[in-house]
């Protein structure tokens, strides 16, 4: 059993000053500032420190895109298909790149990391903690979502050599043309099922039905549109937003903005259809046409819209400058709270692992962040310590 004792707690849902956390494998088993604490545990004092959960990056590429390496570890857009719904970031993920170790001493946790945005379906992503030896070990849900891409990246991609999508016309029109295959597959499907169903039940003049070949593509694609997971979409300007929607309601999928980087063009648009967002990065500069409107006002002005809102960092080792991010937006408007929130708790809802990560609570892991001043004081706080599932992975005390 340990027994943290004497920050002040910050969670999504409240502030405990002079709080204590009880641990025992790896996971919370109480918090509060009335929390007895029991015979024997190992105790830490932390009393005058900031306690706030594992930080979560809820869209980047760490792992899959190599940091300081070059393209022999350069894994993250399979650019000979604009459609390659099978691939797994779980297959290319390198947990020994040098990134997860920025990722740990900067306090974030777990992150959802994949594909790129060059084709128009990418693959499948992963949510991973940021400490193991092999992506096994590092796992936490799989598959994490489908990371699709409209607006320049694709068209530019198959643009330049001469295929097909180059319009955005094309991004959408190749979208719908996979989705309606994957629809028309899952029917056929369900039909052999139910026929073989049948016939093992001994139902009067059934037949075994003949092989059914399966197509991984679909298989992978009939994800999103059973919504056994979201559709992560690629889109920056408002009008690629918009053709996301469009896409969304075509389709019934659990939809999820990636960027939106126009989304404060359209906030009560967005607020309206429930669509929520992973907003970012902001702290970057305008290298494409479409990031022409970038505004760091985004996140602030779509929080408050009432679009449910995720910060990410859209990097590899820079995740680890989320908190600084999640600042800027402070200083923008958003509130202390919700800034928060939106790089623990509200990113672990879409990443669907909120049941194990993203607050501190009763049964959740125990992925804790020390920082010696309040976490958006940026000038004066230090992360001095990190918890994953309570072993404390990093530690930096003056």
């Amino acid at each position: 059993m340990q027994a943290i004792k004497g920050a002040t707690i910050l969670t999504p849902e409240q502030t405990i000053t002079n709080g204590t956390i009880l641990i025992e494998g790896g996971k919370i088993t109480a918090v509060g500032a009335d929390v007895t604490v029991p015979a024997g545990a190992q105790i830490l004092d932390v009393t005058g420190r900031f306690i706030i959960p594992g930080m979560i990056d809820a869209h980047c590429h760490t792992g899959i895109f190599s940091d300081g390496v070059g393209w022999n570890h350069s894994d993250g857009n399979e650019m000979t298909d604009p459609v390659t719904p099978h691939l797994r970031a779980i297959d290319a993920i390198h947990p020994e790149d040098n990134a997860f170790k920025d990722l740990r001493e900067a306090g974030v946790t777990c992150i959802g990391t994949g594909p790129g945005s060059g084709n128009l379906v990418g693959g499948q992503t992963a949510v991973i903690k940021t400490r193991g030896r092999t992506i096994e070990e590092m796992l936490v849900r799989f598959p994490g979502g489908m990371k699709m891409a409209l607006g320049e990246n694709p068209k530019r991609v198959y643009g330049e050599q001469k295929r097909t999508p180059s319009t955005r016309m094309g991004n959408a029109g190749i979208l719908r043309e996979w989705l309606t295959k994957a629809q028309g597959y899952l029917a056929k499907k369900a039909k052999h099922e139910q026929k073989l169903a049948d016939f093992k039940a001994g139902v009067k003049d059934a037949k075994e039905p003949e092989h059914f070949e399966i197509d991984l593509k679909l298989e992978g694609l009939a994800k999103i549109l059973t919504r056994e997971i979201p559709a992560h979409i690629h889109a920056h300007r408002a009008d690629d937003i918009m053709t996301a929607i469009r896409l969304g309601k075509e389709f019934d999928l659990d939809l999820i903005l990636i960027h939106a980087t126009e989304g404060y063009k359209i906030a009560d648009v967005l607020a309206q259809e429930g669509v929520p967002c992973i907003p970012g990065p902001v702290l970057i500069s305008r290298s494409k046409y479409e990031l022409r409107e970038l505004s760091t006002k985004n996140a602030a002005i779509l929080s408050k819209a009432g679009v449910k809102i995720a910060i990410q960092t859209d990097q590899m080792s820079a995740v680890r400058h989320i908190r600084l991010d999640a600042a800027v937006a402070v200083n923008e408007g958003m509130s202390d709270e919700d800034a928060l929130r939106a790089i623990t708790l509200t990113p672990a809802e879409l990443l669907r692992v909120d049941d194990r990560v993203g607050s501190i609570a009763v049964g959740k892991d125990a992925d804790l962040v020390i920082l010696s001043a309040h976490p958006f004081d940026v000038a004066h706080s230090r992360v001095e310590r990190v918890l994953i599932e309570g072993e404390v992975i990093y530690e930096d005390m003056p």
